[in-house]
């Protein structure tokens, strides 16, 4: 190999990036680095989020730059692949170290030796005695540091002459971490190669680094000698909120500095003087929004007249106003310092299929589906959901995905295996909705993977092609799959080890997706021209009305009609959250009877959730709201007996509501419409709400209505968008459904222009 090193003057600057921009969809990660390494050892610190991995990346090639200039020796570096970069003399420890289980330490050296060089495996030796020792020991086998120093070793044996090391000490214990510092110390001492060291430890940082580069949202807001920054633990704090190390006692600011700090009232992208020089674009602003203070400070303090910190009303009762301890605001979770937006409908569909799960129990069947997918032509990206802290092979690991839980990573690898779970469900349904180009996701699990990855299914827009693997999906899948098109696949035999029959079954839900996303592909454009969406509610006791308005409006709208039962409603919900409901007749909202009554047919609290965020046309209605369901009449509650009930079938009871119970839901109903901002017509059929409160009908009672109509005329807040009706007919009656289909086409212009042109 020859020797680089021959070819550079030695006053050579060795790295120089200018006007760096690299953005992710819409989200603005780096906004215009400037960064010079002459030579040396020089750090990055910064918080979570502030784009130094995405830094690392960009100079390896790794991930598209849109602007900007990054210069190796003079050689520009933003138009060649990773490789090249590479084989110019560039080597990379990525962060999570990112080894091969199976290979020995010996293999790795041997893997990565490319001869000739100035580092060669027997000197890797002699630098990481470690090594030595463990040379016949898998990857997986090692301890986090003896791990990271194979991964530097690895980078090493490329003969670089400047190594990017991203996080090297992340995750570390202590006494680790010293270890690795010593590793560093030694390589920066022998001078070998320049090193550009990524770190949040500003006592590793500062202690093997010249100059300090201080990395805020997205840009280097200023470099400083290490030893200044090492020596002045105020600018540590005001700068990065963060102490030399985790289990240092920290010296905590006096209760005036705390006071003094800037608190962020609003999600908006409010700056510090003290941290960022540079203004933030207001396009910017859409895509990124940071929170800068110290650590110390959180909304959840704010500051009184008489000088102390209390906690704000919702987070502190009445009683306790005086009494607040303001001894310790260090205790109060800081609020997130970076929150990326959300990714529009249209661009979270697309091509790529996520292969997701626990890879450190479950890695061989997941590789397998991937294998099975990718052999069919399709792009794939693995993600992995694993808790247990072990090093990762997927595309996305496990860290990268917890950092989008609201109190970041250290919300999700808490050591208790149930809290982990749950948290990292959470941080995995934040990450999906912030991603571009979906074409499908699959999982294979036992329980507690298919409660990781399912949420995060229900999430994603209806047609998108889910599928869940599972142990089980032979039993009850309610609370899995929800409203969601999720296929739950039963996986016969455990989900652990790949035998003939996990072979079978994990290809057959692979073969099944990958059909699914590619006829997905070529039916999008058939699908362009079709009617657009209308969601309606139907009960049994509303179906004279629903029939009456499919039947008038089946040419201008693909009528999709939702059985009030519970997940009927919230299926509706699902297409209108997922783009593909234009607009909605929600004639039948029974199923709140059953959610304040206890019936089987529930709604959830987040009812009308959907049209509140959307905005799309909605046409509203009381039906069915004179009756909760029940199953068999010795399964009703014994509280309701003496009540008015009809027998629907042998298994399903119907109960009258009473005047309070309809007050109670009117109340409820109409907080809910007053959210909504969108064009809401609102209709109350006085003459009855169900064909059973019809005159001469078991469950007529114009009294119980009349609660309920007024509940909601008192508190309705009448605009523009927003109007109520009061008719006089039962809600079968054609006069009612005809002013139904007038108020549609008053608020929906696809409907107005229609009956225009036909008029």
């Amino acid at each position: 190999m020859p020797d680089r090193r021959r070819s550079r003057k030695p006053a050579d600057t060795v790295l120089q990036i200018r006007d760096l921009h690299v953005f992710y969809g819409s989200s603005h990660a780096l906004q215009g680095v400037d960064f010079t390494l002459e030579h040396g050892v020089q750090a990055v610190v910064g918080r979570n989020g502030m784009g130094k991995t995405t830094l690392c990346n960009a100079i390896m090639g790794l991930v598209p730059t849109s602007r900007g200039s990054i210069r190796f020796h003079g050689d520009e570096l933003t138009k060649l692949p990773p490789h090249r970069i590479a084989t110019l003399g560039v080597g990379y420890t990525p962060q999570g170290r990112r080894l091969w289980p199976s290979l020995t330490v010996d293999e790795h050296m041997r893997l990565s030796d490319r001869g000739g060089s100035t580092w060669t495996v027997e000197r890797v030796y002699d630098t990481f005695p470690r090594l030595a020792e463990r040379k016949n020991n898998g990857g997986g086998q090692l301890s986090g540091g003896e791990q990271q120093m194979v991964a530097i070793a690895r980078a090493l044996l490329q003969d670089p002459e400047l190594l990017v090391l991203d996080e090297p000490t992340e995750g570390l214990a202590p006494v680790i971490v010293q270890q690795v510092e010593d590793m560093l110390a030694q390589l920066a001492e022998e001078g070998d190669v320049s090193i550009l060291l990524i770190e949040q430890n500003i006592g590793v940082a500062t202690a093997i680094a010249e100059n300090i580069a201080i990395m805020v949202n997205g840009r280097v807001n200023r470099v400083l000698p290490a030893d200044q920054l090492a020596n002045d633990r105020t600018l540590q704090e005001r700068l990065l909120g963060v102490g030399r190390h985790s289990h240092e006692d920290a010296d905590f600011p006096s209760l005036d500095e705390v006071a003094a700090a800037p608190v962020p009232e609003t999600d908006e992208a409010e700056v510090s003087s003290d941290v960022v020089s540079l203004p933030v674009q207001e396009s910017e602003r859409k895509a990124v929004h940071y929170i800068p203070p110290t650590r110390w400070s959180s909304a959840a303090w704010k500051k009184r007249g008489d000088d102390r910190l209390i906690e704000s009303p919702d987070q502190t009762s009445a009683k306790d106003k005086d009494t607040t301890d303001t001894s310790r605001p260090f205790d109060i979770k800081p609020e997130p310092i970076y929150t990326e937006a959300l990714t529009p409908l249209a661009q979270l569909r697309g091509q790529e299929v996520l292969v997701v799960g626990t890879f450190d129990t479950k890695g061989a069947e997941l590789r397998y589906i991937r294998d099975r997918i990718a052999s069919q032509g399709l792009r794939v990206r693995t993600v992995d959901l694993s808790t247990s802290g072990k090093p990762s092979s997927a595309d996305v690991p496990p860290h990268m995905i917890a950092t989008y839980h609201r109190g970041g990573a250290s919300a999700v690898f808490t050591g208790d295996r149930g809290a982990s779970v749950r948290a990292m469900a959470k941080a995995f349904e934040a990450w999906i909705q912030r991603q571009q180009g979906i074409g499908g996701i699959i999982s294979a699990a036992g329980s507690g993977g298919t409660a990781l990855a399912t949420p995060a299914m229900r999430g994603l827009p209806i047609g998108i092609p889910k599928v869940m693997i599972s142990t089980v999906a032979s039993g009850d899948v309610g609370n899995y799959v929800g409203p969601s098109d999720i296929m739950m696949m039963y996986s016969v035999t455990d989900v652990q080890g790949l035998n003939r029959i996990s072979k079978q079954v994990l290809a057959n839900g692979a073969n099944a997706l990958a059909g699914m996303v590619k006829q997905s592909q070529t039916e999008q454009h058939e699908h362009n021209h079709d009617l657009p969406g209308l969601g309606l509610t139907m009960f049994g006791v509303t179906t004279t009305a629903v029939s009456q308005i499919t039947g008038q409006l089946k040419d201008h709208y693909d009528c999709l009609v939702f059985h009030a039962t519970g997940v009927g409603g919230r299926s509706m919900e699902k297409l209108v959250d997922s783009g593909m409901l234009s607009a909605a007749v929600d004639l039948t909202t029974t199923e709140i009877c059953d959610m304040m009554m206890g019936g089987v047919f529930a709604a959830d609290e987040d009812r009308f959730g959907a049209f509140i965020r959307t905005r799309i046309p909605y046409v509203g209605s009381v039906g069915a709201l004179d009756m909760v369901n029940f199953g068999a009449p010795e399964t009703v509650p014994q509280k309701y007996q003496g009540r008015t009930f009809v027998e629907h079938n042998p298994q399903v009871t119907l109960m009258r509501t009473t005047a309070d119970e309809n007050r109670r839901m009117g109340e409820w109903i109409v907080e809910r419409l007053n959210k909504m901002e969108g064009p809401v017509r609102f209709l109350i059929p006085e003459g009855g709400v169900s064909a059973l409160d019809a005159p001469g009908q078991p469950f007529h009672d114009p009294e119980a209505d009349r609660a309920l109509f007024d509940a909601i005329a008192s508190g309705f807040n009448e605009t523009g968008n927003r109007r109520l009706l009061r008719l006089p007919h039962n809600i079968n009656d054609p006069a009612f459904t005809d002013a139904v289909i007038a108020a549609l086409a008053e608020i929906d212009s696809y409907l107005g222009r229609e009956r225009h042109a036909a008029l």
